[in-house]
């Protein structure tokens, strides 16, 4: 999914390495309605499997052209081993890996043709199509017994109103009707919801389309979308990270829209607290998706490219509690709030990620926060992560926090300059046991290789025992020009 969209991936590399923190779209979306599965399960073994992207990996020859990496649980978590590695170049994927098509940087799984596996929607979203410079192209890959394989065109329904089709996708059962839809963004402020499943053949039921308040145009556009049931009616809402704009400056905007019987309803659409990354889980256990909002920058810079850190504090995270009636009451956490660990400085961006699951079987919402400009021991951007545990009062920054960077015993690697640790964090039951596991991006890893740090839960909390690093070499992503691998997962 999903963060602020600082980027063009074209040159997202160059940007990763001299200092500059790439930015992108994914959040795990963990309130489900009665279709979308908490846990993605690409091969129906019972085991929770994640998707990583290395969207500027080297493909045929081709810079930057993408590959998307779907890691397959199993009972000692994910492994470098059994796991499916996916570009254009890949048997039975349409299109041709080219350069610059940024393909697997953003993705959403959900069982969308309804046979019991879940498949993943995954876009090439600067891919020129035809003479359409950056036109954007979305697909769907298949789930099966043997993973995901086989993949069908989703086409653009209005190529010539946008670009960058599948900059955002969202998935999750908006209208209720018991199928999964698909929601995809563009740099149109118009979102097209594709409702009633989607077949192999590339057909679905019908197709809608929502228009939030947010700005248009190259830049702009939504710049994430998150999907989960906010109030509890079994149908899934959407939350739209944006800008608006007034008569002088763009402004961090975003919205919640609910989901109702006929899909997505911008009328009924409501104002959220700013932030750029969101995910949607029930952290205080009373039955309704809780929004938390990760705010990086500060919201309020004109233009679509932030320029200072939140407040010059170095972050933080907004919860927006559920409730029947869709958002209500709210709070704010910094690195500074109670016992969280660590403080807030300025470029730590924390809340660059985040991500909600129950770590522990308590039955409340578990949230991992990424704060990807950490600086320890003289190591600048090399990252860490802060693991907040929910219950009845919502998230508790008093006691029980875990804090995790390269240099903790037990986490593989060593902090290191630009590493970005945190740029990514997944809480996914990737064992079977009921309990999340954590994986941890850090694209910049050895100058923007990249990697991915898999941390299991011990079913009370996350643990270094049977921690493990992916390498792109092992996973089948070449190291030529700096992939990234790491650096966005599929919502």
């Amino acid at each position: 999914m999903h963060k602020h969209l600082r980027l063009a991936l074209a040159t997202a590399s160059a940007a990763a390495l001299t200092g500059g923190l790439l930015t992108f779209s994914a959040v795990t979306a963990t309130a489900a309605d009665s279709v979308h599965h908490p846990v993605a399960d690409f091969n129906d073994d019972g085991y929770g499997d994640v998707a990583y992207a290395a969207g500027e990996a080297t493909v045929g020859g081709r810079k930057h052209a993408g590959q998307i990496v779907a890691l397959y649980g199993s009972a000692s978590g994910v492994t470098s081993t059994k796991r499916t590695t996916i570009s254009q170049n890949t048997s039975g994927v349409p299109g041709t890996a080219e350069t610059n098509d940024a393909f697997g940087w953003v993705s959403a799984y959900g069982d969308f043709n309804d046979d019991g596996y879940d498949d993943l929607a995954v876009s090439a979203y600067m891919e020129d199509v035809g003479s359409d410079a950056d036109g954007g192209t979305v697909v769907i890959v298949w789930g099966s017994s043997a993973g995901l394989s086989g993949a069908t065109t989703l086409n653009d329904p209005a190529p010539s109103s946008h670009d960058r089709w599948g900059r955002t996708l969202a998935a999750g059962d908006f209208d209720g009707d018991g199928k999964e839809d698909l929601a995809v963004g563009a740099t149109s402020s118009t979102i097209h919801v594709f409702q009633g499943g989607i077949s192999k053949s590339g057909t679905y039921g019908k197709r809608s389309t929502v228009k939030p308040p947010i700005l248009s145009g190259d830049g702009t556009g939504p710049l994430n979308l998150t999907a989960g049931d906010v109030n509890g009616d079994k149908r899934t809402d959407l939350i739209v990270d944006g800008f608006e704009t007034d008569s002088a400056y763009n402004w961090n905007a975003n919205y919640y829209v609910p989901g109702t019987a006929s899909g997505l309803s911008a009328a009924s659409a409501q104002k959220l607290k700013p932030g750029v990354i969101t995910g949607i889980g029930d952290v205080n256990g009373d039955g309704y998706g809780d929004i938390v909002t990760g705010e990086e920058w500060d919201p309020s810079k004109d233009g679509s490219e932030p320029s200072v850190p939140e407040s010059a504090t170095g972050g933080k995270v907004h919860i927006v509690f559920g409730s029947v009636d869709g958002p209500a009451g709210s709070t704010s956490l910094t690195q500074n709030t109670g016992n969280v660990p660590g403080s807030s400085e300025r470029g730590d961006f924390f809340g660059n990620d985040l991500s909600l699951g129950d770590i522990n079987g308590d039955g409340y919402q578990d949230l991992a926060v990424g704060a990807a400009g950490e600086n320890l021991g003289g190591a600048v951007n090399t990252g860490a992560v802060t693991v907040l545990y929910g219950s009845a009062a919502g998230l508790d920054t008093s006691s029980g926090s875990q804090y995790f960077a390269q240099s903790t015993a037990g986490v593989p690697g060593s902090d290191e300059t630009n590493d970005f640790f945190g740029s990514e964090v997944k809480l996914t039951d990737v064992t079977g046991d009921g309990r999340a596991d954590l994986t941890v991006g850090a694209y910049g890893e050895n100058a923007g290789n990249g990697s991915v740090v898999y941390l299991p839960s011990n079913g009370t909390k996350i643990s270094t025992t049977g921690s493990r690093s992916l390498a792109p070499s092992s996973v089948g992503v070449s190291t030529d020009a700096s992939p990234l691998f790491g650096g966005n997962a599929a919502n």
